[in-house]
């Protein structure tokens, strides 16, 4: 996976609350640091995000995207 962004900062999910469009996934980012980002139902499903799961916050202005490989 290839971005234009530049701030990549991986981590572990530790949470993720449901809700009917959006769902707030928590990332543990290391030294006790932990980032959310809302994302929808659709992508959370279809990148199977759980707690435990590898994924990457991608940081671009204001947005936080999460990636997996």
């Amino acid at each position: 996976m290839k971005l234009s962004a530049r701030n990549m900062l991986k981590g572990t999910v530790t949470e993720v609350e449901s809700g009917t469009v959006n769902c707030v996934v928590k990332v543990d980012i290391g030294g006790g640091q932990i980032l959310s980002s809302m994302i929808t139902m659709d992508a959370c499903n279809d990148m199977g995000l759980k707690v435990g799961s590898e994924v990457y916050a991608i940081i671009k202005s204001s947005n936080v995207i999460l990636g997996t490989m």
